[in-house]
């Protein structure tokens, strides 16, 4: 048997990314195991629902029980990471371990630091904020538990995220304002390659790692579309909401000002510098060791993101994350 014909288990399910991974995983034919902290969470029919706290591993090897791939989709706030973070990583490690089971690491770029072009797998850490480097320390320690023989695990990561259920600079920041009143709120350079990524092609990377053998044992970019930059992006965002385009840019200054109302904001201010300097991967090595991956393009990603703001409403939140 392989890992892929165990449970999938998708802790932190009720997530942007969590859920697009159990959508895409049932699409898949798997049997799907959604957990979250409170086992309450809108799931398609099929799918198994537990509660389970991450941070508890005798509660991740309860739930993790009869699994083939465990994915940890779990997304700390900001306010918790330093508390919360590493004992998630170790939870879910311990689930993983208990059930045989190989675990897929949901990532982002942050440990990169400043760069000057797109980032590939194979970049130092150098992170320039205190989340860059409790990312990085989480990486190794994940791949650590796998050249130790403890866990098979493996690594996906991308870039900034966008679609239904996001938290995220592309989140609520602009597509709430579109579908909404008042301007968007941007945060960085407007002519910087862009590259963000559409969470359900995150999803399928994800899955594809938790199903190739030759995936096991380091970090992959998961492929994106060709760069774009802040201006086209929003210029397309409201163009298809039939908008005008209404911003309001926010310097350096301005973000941190503004954090001292906003919390999250003053915890996701370190972050921003990401957005004053080209924020695109290169996912070669994904493609070459795994084929290609499909992408769906800037116009049909936002179609259906914003088709998602209409129907569930948002306002307008300076936000940092996924």
């Amino acid at each position: 048997m392989t890992d892929a014909d165990g449970v999938h288990v998708v802790v932190g399910a009720s997530g942007g990314t969590g859920s697009a991974l159990v959508r895409e995983l049932l699409r898949r034919g798997r049997r799907v195991r959604a957990v979250n902290r409170n086992g309450r969470m809108e799931v398609p029919a099929g799918v198994e629902v537990m509660a389970g706290d991450a941070t508890d591993a005798e509660s991740m090897q309860t739930v993790c029980r009869g699994a083939g791939v465990v994915y940890n989709a779990v997304n700390v706030p900001f306010v918790q990471w330093r508390e919360a973070f590493p004992a998630a990583v170790d939870g879910v490690l311990a689930g993983a371990q208990a059930a045989d089971a190989r675990m897929v690491f949901v990532d982002d770029t942050w440990m990169y630091g400043l760069v000057d072009r797109p980032m590939t797998e194979d970049l130092p850490y150098r992170p320039v904020s205190n989340k860059g480097v409790l990312r990085a320390w989480l990486a190794e320690r994940v791949l650590a538990a796998h050249t130790s023989g403890r866990v098979r695990t493996v690594i996906g990561r991308a870039p900034e995220l966008y679609g239904p259920g996001v938290e995220s600079v592309l989140g609520r920041n602009l597509f709430g304002p579109a579908v909404g009143k008042g301007p968007a709120l941007w945060v960085g350079e407007m002519d910087q390659p862009l590259g963000p990524m559409f969470i359900d092609d995150f999803a399928h990377g994800l899955a594809d790692l938790g199903e190739h053998e030759a995936a096991v044992g380091r970090a992959w970019h998961v492929p994106t579309p060709p760069p774009t930059t802040a201006r086209g992006f929003l210029a397309s965002v409201f163009a298809q909401a039939g908008r005008p385009l209404k911003m309001l840019r926010l310097g350096p200054a301005a973000a941190r000002g503004l954090g001292l109302a906003w919390p999250v904001l003053r915890e996701g201010a370190e972050m921003l510098y990401q957005f004053r300097q080209p924020h695109t991967v290169d996912a070669t090595a994904y493609r070459t060791v795994l084929g290609p991956s499909p992408i769906t393009p800037y116009e049909d990603g936002i179609e259906g993101t914003l088709a998602w703001y209409r129907k569930t409403g948002s306002r307008s939140l300076l936000t940092v994350g996924r």
